[in-house]
């Protein structure tokens, strides 16, 4: 009898919470229309069981946070912050406690974002809901340090917001266009 088991209790019923935070005042934020956007890619990729948040800051903000984590000392669109660190790339998080049904945080440079889209003729929603994808590709391993690794990540990017699209009637586009 000496083996101690591994006790997995069963979430997989619940879905979990979103938290969209506003934290700046720059930039109008539509919160119901993004939140519905980021459930659809929660579902897409199988991830609606696991709480995230995604925090909407300004552009000193967000450049805090670069400087602080990335040693870049320049306001960007996107930071993520996964609570599952070592993940391969579109591996699934494995919780073991209901603690651990954790994403992690998205933070979005809205300010730039805007900026970025009105500088390029873009449509900003349509740009936030891609920079999510993003944002939430990162929380699953994803990354695009390498040509490699930014092909991974462009084919799962195309691929969920394919669907996204033909969920929405949209075509979303990635935005990891030779982003390494």
């Amino acid at each position: 009898m000496g083996k101690t088991a591994l006790l997995r209790i069963d979430f997989t019923s619940a879905v979990m919470s979103l938290i969209i935070r506003n934290l700046q005042r720059t930039i109008p934020i539509r919160r119901a229309p993004l939140r519905k956007k980021v459930e659809q890619l929660r579902n897409i990729l199988g991830v609606e069981k696991f709480d995230l948040g995604v925090i909407c800051v300004s552009n000193k903000h967000i450049q805090l946070l670069n400087r602080t984590y990335r040693l870049k000392n320049f306001p960007t669109d996107v930071l993520s912050f996964p609570f599952h660190e070592n993940l391969k790339a579109g591996e699934l998080p494995q919780p073991c406690t209901r603690d651990e049904y954790n994403l992690g945080d998205i933070f979005l440079g809205v300010e730039y974002i805007f900026n970025q889209c009105e500088e390029n003729k873009e449509d900003y929603n349509s740009i936030l809901t891609v920079t999510i994808a993003h944002g939430l590709c990162h929380l699953l391993g994803y990354k695009h340090s390498t040509e490699a690794e930014w092909q991974k990540m462009y084919k799962k990017e195309t691929q969920i917001l394919q669907q996204l699209s033909k969920l929405s009637g949209t075509n979303y586009q990635p935005l990891t266009k030779n982003y390494f």
